[in-house]
């Protein structure tokens, strides 16, 4: 226990310890989903995407019912331009660096990408049981702070758009849905936002 404490506590610090600032303009390295010409899945556990830039995307074969319920909703939104299910192997640059609970350091990718009027939202469908675990609140400050950053660059330099986290738990994405609200309000309710006085703390993480 001695030592697994050591490693988690020296885990959490380190990053902050090596944390530098940069007075220079942010180097910006654009990437494209189509990038990965292709994805391979099995035909009984994927969807059409005729708003993506894929033919079908795939959702999970064990307990996928919420991210396919996701990519039905967003198929049939008008109010939803495009979307895609980020592939965490294939979409590598797709891939945000956290500090776990155990104080080790891991690489998250976010579920989906959605684009409404204005706005990118980065998308993490998650069950209610898990919405309060440990790393999945180490994985929102990661995705909050990548936004953040995303948000400071000139607006040539991200499509014009807003970056916006959306952390979204099962329970209200079915509630709103059966009420027939659309996607883009009940992703702005689920919207994770930042406290006041936080921005600074989370980009020197």
């Amino acid at each position: 226990p001695v030592a697994a404490h050591l490693v988690r506590e020296f885990g959490r610090k380190l990053p902050e310890l090596a944390a530098v600032e940069s007075s220079g303009p942010a180097q910006v390295m654009h990437r494209r989903l189509s990038d990965v010409p292709r994805l391979t899945m099995r035909e009984a556990y994927s969807l059409p995407a005729p708003k993506s830039i894929y033919e079908r995307l795939p959702y999970p074969s064990r307990n996928g019912g919420f991210e396919k319920a996701f990519m039905e909703r967003a198929n049939a939104d008008a109010g939803v331009e495009a979307f895609c299910k980020v592939h965490e192997h294939r979409h590598d640059f797709v891939r945000l660096r956290y500090v776990k609970d155990n104080g080790l350091n891991g690489f998250y990718s976010p579920d989906f990408l959605v684009r409404t009027a204005g706005r990118i939202w980065v998308v993490e469908t998650k069950s209610q049981t898990m919405l309060g675990q440990a790393d999945v609140t180490r994985k929102k400050r990661a995705a909050l702070a990548w936004c953040e950053r995303l948000n400071r660059l000139p607006p040539e330099e991200r499509g014009a758009v807003t970056w916006s986290y959306c952390l979204l738990g099962e329970t209200l994405f079915y509630g709103f849905r059966d009420k027939g609200a659309s996607l883009a309000d009940t992703l702005e309710f689920a919207r994770v936002r930042l406290a006041v006085g936080e921005a600074n703390s989370l980009l020197t993480e």
